[in-house]
């Protein structure tokens, strides 16, 4: 809304703070501020009924016009994408694109913990209770996970919060070579994960989620948790459990903003000192896909 103070992001290449251009901005503060807003919220944009509605107009091919308007609004670079804007078949179909080859090279350092896609990072210390705490938000571990036994060996970890805003690129990838297991899909609503909402006590860490558990060599268990927004009514895991390679792309969210968390055990993951400072005062660090965000730790 008029007036609000803008969401500022950390740039990690130069340490600038930038405004971040917020996708339906007025709208969301309108869902996350005044009473009447949030009763609407609650009874029906949350609910995941809405968000596939919401979705289905952007997959029909005439959405297909809307795409040169939706990256300009963003600042999207079209030259990032695998193909021309006028080979997608739809809005949606270009907001999960993939990438041009070699656009996002990937750190193969194997003592190196890469982003498993772009966006905006906050890392966390989990607390030793089990529980992971967000401005706005707090989830156990077990409720996260969908899973109390695999919760235990991650409290006093460390977190990864990764946001992924309209604008992103939407496929994530694995942050290290492994051997997945297969994704436990958790029913939840659909709240917005963006900061407004956060700091509003949105639940957002209780959305519909997949949960992957990833067998690391460098790094030991890891926990990747793929969690839905509002607008975000399908997650899609493109991979084959088993072996799988760093970089490899793991699946794709279709159209809306959404999170990816990374779980490390104590001491296996030591999140890079610039990423962690930057936490500390409160600011997301624009991150990209394949670079590193942490190095592997003494366990």
């Amino acid at each position: 809304m008029s007036g609000s103070p803008p969401v500022l992001v950390r740039v990690r290449t130069t340490g600038a703070l930038v405004a971040e251009r917020v996708f339906g901005e007025d709208s969301l503060r309108l869902l996350y501020g005044p009473p009447a807003g949030r009763l609407l919220e609650r009874l029906l944009v949350s609910r995941p009924l809405f968000s596939r509605l919401y979705g289905l107009p952007k997959r029909l091919a005439r959405s297909r016009r809307d795409i040169p308007r939706f990256v300009a609004s963003l600042g999207i670079d079209p030259a990032e994408a695998e193909l021309p804007l006028d080979a997608y078949h739809s809005l949606d179909d270009f907001f999960t694109r993939r990438l041009a080859p070699g656009v996002r090279p990937i750190d193969r350092d194997p003592a190196s913990l890469v982003s498993p896609g772009d966006g905006r990072l906050l890392v966390l210390r989990l607390e030793s209770d089990g529980a992971l705490t967000i401005k706005g938000c707090r989830i156990s571990l077990p409720e996260l996970l969908g899973d109390p036994v695999a919760a235990r060996r991650y409290q006093g970890g460390t977190a990864f919060l990764l946001r992924l805003a309209p604008a992103d690129y939407h496929r994530f990838h694995f942050p290290d070579d492994g051997v997945a297991g297969p994704p436990l899909a958790l029913p939840g609503p659909l709240h917005s994960v963006h900061p407004i909402a956060r700091a509003a006590g949105a639940p957002s860490l209780r959305n519909q989620r997949h949960v992957t558990s990833l067998a690391s060599a460098a790094f030991g268990r890891v926990a990747l948790v793929e969690v839905g927004a509002l607008a975000v009514g399908t997650i899609i895991q493109t991979f084959v459990p088993g072996p799988i390679k760093r970089g490899q792309e793991k699946g794709y969210f279709r159209f809306g903003g959404s999170t990816i968390v990374v779980l490390g055990e104590p001491g296996r993951i030591v999140p890079d000192p610039d990423l962690v400072a930057a936490s500390a005062a409160g600011l997301e660090t624009l991150v990209a896909v394949g670079t590193r965000i942490g190095r592997s730790g003494p366990g």
